[in-house]
């Protein structure tokens, strides 16, 4: 356990910051993998990498994150389909967070949980805003892995991240039943309430809070946009997972600065 909790990360520099960004990088190739073929029920291990238009299998020298899509133009070597772009940004959001994280993080656990937090924010929000779909597979195991490394960690404890887990699930649970009882209309799925229970044992009780406060306010302003725009009505079902999960990074970043500014806001 010492071996986690000491700080990893002085005499690391440059080095380890270069690590970590290319690190999140591969991670977020294979996120690319996991939001196009989970809502597909496929297999994320077999088979490769392959072009979604032709089938082709991809050579390792096309697979290298953003660096092979700029090389290939965006095109697909073998038949010349276009590659979204929306694979490389994944991949260097992934990478960025990875970098940023590992700047600000205390200890190995705490980076592990901003890093593993923010990867699976970002699968979960594109699967998400594609089919309206938080699958289990992710979010369930992350809430175990969120509660294991408390135990390791300096900026949570396991109390927290068991009040978070609580807070995020239970709490969400309850608001949505209330106002499905209200409006006599579904407010949320149980995706989205795994999911920030999830986010509760990454960031404690807090966390959650901040998060959905975060979510409601991003979720809010587009949902007027569209009613601004005739293109919805208050009736109109938006991924808010996609919200929940901006809302988690942006908690995971500067909630603790957040709630330091609050707390002496109120002592003086």
């Amino acid at each position: 356990m010492s071996a986690l909790v000491s700080p990893p990360f002085e005499s690391l520099g440059v080095f380890g910051l270069v690590i970590a960004g290319v690190a999140g990088l591969i991670v977020g190739s294979f996120l690319n993998v996991l939001i196009h073929r989970l809502p597909r029920e496929e297999s994320v291990v077999h088979p490769g990498s392959r072009c979604p238009s032709c089938g082709a299998a991809i050579a390792p020298w096309d697979n290298v994150p953003v660096l092979s899509w700029i090389a290939l133009r965006g095109r697909c070597r073998a038949c010349g389909a276009r590659i979204s772009p929306r694979y490389p940004l994944v991949e260097l959001a992934n990478g960025v967070l990875w970098a940023v994280f590992f700047l600000r993080s205390p200890s190995a656990a705490d980076f592990a949980s901003g890093a593993l937090l923010s990867s699976a924010c970002i699968a979960l929000a594109f699967i998400d805003a594609d089919v309206q779909l938080l699958p289990d597979v992710i979010t369930l195991p992350g809430i175990v892995i969120g509660l294991v490394l408390s135990f390791f960690t300096r900026e949570r404890t396991p109390l927290q991240a068991l009040i978070g887990t609580a807070v995020g699930g239970g709490g969400l649970y309850l608001l949505g039943w209330t106002w499905s009882r209200l409006r006599r209309v579904d407010a949320m799925g149980l995706g989205d309430v795994k999911m920030l229970a999830m986010v509760g044992a990454f960031l404690g009780g807090w966390g959650v809070l901040l998060t959905a406060f975060f979510a409601s306010v991003a979720g809010s302003l587009v949902g007027l946009a569209l009613i601004v725009r005739k293109r919805g009505s208050l009736r109109t079902e938006i991924p808010f997972g996609v919200f929940l999960a901006m809302g988690a990074i942006l908690a995971a970043l500067a909630g603790t600065g957040l709630l330091e500014s609050y707390r002496a806001l109120w002592a003086r």
